[in-house]
């Protein structure tokens, strides 16, 4: 093996590792009494801690072959439930929590259900669902953001801390963590790899496709959902589109995460890697001054520059 091409898989398999590094060299370099103290890491981890969740819980469907856009909707409606539970029908907060959280794993169910008996394209069925979550958010409280009456003991989620560490990243530790066991320790981790790598041969092999994409999906709505209840108890309210932004934050980390380690595979630490460089951008940008646009240019442009170096760099090693 040349040394090129010794360069070039090397490149492939971790650019965005190695993308990370520079981006913080750089910030650290552009502003060093900042970017690299103690405080701004914790405030990194926990801006990251929500959609942490959410990516990690949409990579399970994306490495099943689904692909759920309805995870910033679902997210939003969490928002507005769990608060509104507390707020209108004056649930306690677990019951609030675990009626939200059933609630959004039933979406995740109608998701799983369209695609795998009817056939619907994931992109199609999710999107649609999505869009019907979006007309009940707004029905629920007419629109209107759930804020007075809030509990003081939900806003604690976000404000505890834990040797100096917001709760909530601990919270996103324990939910990845468990997560990855699932995926990388079990039978239903097999065979959800085995339907996203051939769904043909993995069906002729004997696994259930159906029921392996409706858990998928059912898993990455009631992350969704976990990430939602996060966000509220971080804004101290439920507002209707909170958190629909998060959709395309959350893909872009699985997909820089794909080329992260592996070869275009779909796995929990690429996510969490792409997750933490989607932080780190978003953060160094706005401590170097710049404006908002600007952190949804580099978001973009950095997932598409990095699955683009990986596919150029595996063509050029195999000639």
């Amino acid at each position: 093996m040349t040394w090129e091409r010794f360069a070039l898989l090397v490149m492939a398999k971790y650019g965005t590792v190695v993308a990370l590094v520079g981006m913080i060299a750089a910030f650290s370099i552009a502003d060093p009494g900042l970017f690299l103290t103690t405080s701004n890491i914790v405030n990194i981890l926990g801006q990251i801690a929500i959609i942490g969740v959410i990516a990690s819980g949409l990579t399970i469907g994306l490495a099943a072959g689904v692909f759920d856009l309805s995870v910033g909707y679902v997210a939003s409606f969490a928002g507005v439930l769990v608060t509104g539970l507390m707020v209108n029908q004056h649930l306690p907060i677990p019951a609030a929590i675990v009626v939200t959280l059933a609630s959004c794993a039933g979406i995740g169910l109608v998701n799983g259900l369209i695609v795998t008996k009817t056939g619907v394209n994931s992109f199609i069925a999710t999107l649609g669902v999505g869009t019907v979550v979006i007309g009940g958010n707004f029905a629920y409280n007419s629109g209107v953001a759930v804020a007075l009456g809030v509990p003081d003991s939900f806003l604690k989620i976000n404000l505890t801390k834990v040797i100096g560490i917001p709760l909530p990243v601990f919270i996103t530790i324990g939910i990845v963590l468990v997560l990855w066991i699932l995926l990388n320790r079990t039978v239903f981790g097999n065979n959800v790899q085995a339907v996203g790598g051939n769904a043909d041969a993995a069906l002729l092999a004997g696994v259930r496709v159906d029921r392996v994409q409706i858990y998928a999906l059912v898993t990455s709505s009631l992350c969704a959902g976990a990430g939602g209840i996060m966000l509220a108890s971080k804004l101290g309210s439920g507002q209707t589109t909170a958190a629909d932004s998060y959709l395309l934050t959350a893909f872009a980390a699985a997909f820089l995460g794909s080329v992260a380690l592996r070869d275009a595979e779909f796995h929990i630490i690429g996510t969490v890697i792409g997750v933490v460089t989607v932080g780190v951008v978003f953060n160094g940008l706005s401590i170097i001054g710049a404006d908002t646009f600007y952190q949804y240019v580099a978001n973009g442009g950095l997932l598409v520059m990095a699955v683009a170096m990986s596919t150029v760099a595996r063509r050029l090693a195999a000639r």
